[in-house]
């Protein structure tokens, strides 16, 4: 329900929304505030960013016309609950950076506060209040429902948790941690990463029925910590503790499988890992001709300082940390990002990109 829009809080929503800054703003003190948010790098923080604007422009319209949420505000609520569910950020983390959030909008609402009304901050207040205890009821109902339909279908759980591991879409170790805890399990730390796949030229996509059956001959006993298998086209991705990889030779030789295990790694490092895995998997290229391949120019010496500033990028997580390392500005660090972009065609700050560009740094170091 709406009602006729006050003129001057229409006059002060569209200077917000207009303003660039508000956003980010919000965004830096999310980031700052909230810890979970703190661990984000630069490729999550878009994300963050698309909703702050999303719920920025929303807020402001209902208190400019008087309004409540509407059943669609409800649905991208709990999508994005859900969303939190599935990745391992803790609710109470998400519902905290909406409170920040409000604590900004109000405090940059005040800063037009000439243009306002007392029963117009009142309105304010009003909407906050009654907005955050009504998407905090939402959020909280919807990502209960996710973690619980997860460890319902375990087999399906424990897949997505190794998808997402592979992919780096956790926030941090402590987010994995938390989620393993939820499912029961205890996942092996060093591990071994083993992907494999038929040798035969003509490989369709795998089953995953056929990867679980390869994780239970590398694994054959349930022990203190919890193997995974997914499927990546012809391919199976294997989580495995160090010690089932002296196995994986004879197991993939009776199946005329071929594969490719990297042992030792941390679970924060998987995802770099499986990049590995699947580069070494082209027994023709070499290392070194890999990292020319993806690094290109960055290799002469004359570009060093690029080079520099792209190895203190992937160590660091974010520009901002980096350039504190490199004694640089912000902006100088991002503009050396984009002429990374630039020069090799692969975007620093997008997740596939970066781990290709951090595995090809490792091999060149």
């Amino acid at each position: 329900m709406t009602n006729k829009p006050s003129e001057a809080r229409e006059r002060v929503r569209q200077d917000m929304v207009a303003d660039p800054r508000v956003v980010e703003a919000i965004v830096a003190a999310i980031h700052e505030q909230v810890p979970v948010y703190a661990a984000l790098d630069d490729t999550r923080l878009p994300e963050v960013r698309a909703i702050a604007a999303w719920g920025l422009e929303r807020l402001l319209h209902l208190w400019a016309t008087d309004g409540t949420l509407d059943p669609a505000d409800l649905r991208r609520f709990r999508g994005i609950a859900s969303a939190r569910a599935a990745d391992g950020r803790p609710v109470q983390a998400v519902l905290r950076a909406y409170r920040v959030a409000g604590t900004v909008l109000t405090a940059e609402v005040a800063a037009r506060a000439p243009l306002l009304a007392a029963s117009d901050a009142f309105a304010l207040a009003r909407m906050l209040l009654a907005t955050l205890d009504t998407l905090s009821e939402e959020m909280a109902t919807a990502y209960a429902a996710t973690s619980e339909d997860l460890s319902g279908d375990r087999d399906r759980a424990l897949r997505l948790l190794l998808d997402d591991l592979i992919a780096g879409r956790h926030a941090s170790v402590g987010a994995l941690t938390d989620r393993s805890a939820r499912l029961g399990i205890h996942l092996p730390d060093p591990c071994c990463l083993l992907v494999a796949e038929p040798v035969a030229p003509d490989r369709p996509d795998l089953a995953q029925d056929t990867a679980s059956a390869l994780l239970d001959a590398l694994v054959p006993a349930a022990g203190e910590v919890t193997s995974l298998a997914t499927v990546r086209g012809p391919r199976a991705v294997l989580l495995l503790p160090v010690a089932a990889a002296g196995r994986a030779g004879s197991v993939l030789g009776e199946r005329a499988w071929r594969g490719c295990a990297v042992t030792g790694e941390s679970l924060d490092r998987v995802a770099v890992a499986h990049v590995l895995a699947l580069l070494a998997a082209r027994p023709a290229a070499a290392p070194d001709h890999i990292a020319r391949l993806v690094l290109g120019p960055l290799t002469d010496a004359a570009r060093g300082h690029l080079l520099e500033a792209l190895t203190a990028y992937l160590d660091a997580g974010s520009a901002s940390a980096a350039a504190r390392v490199l004694h640089l500005h912000p902006q100088s660090l991002r503009y050396r990002l984009r002429r990374i972009h630039d020069l090799t065609g692969r975007d620093p700050r997008t997740p596939w990109h970066r781990l290709t560009l951090d595995i090809a740094r490792t091999i060149r170091d």
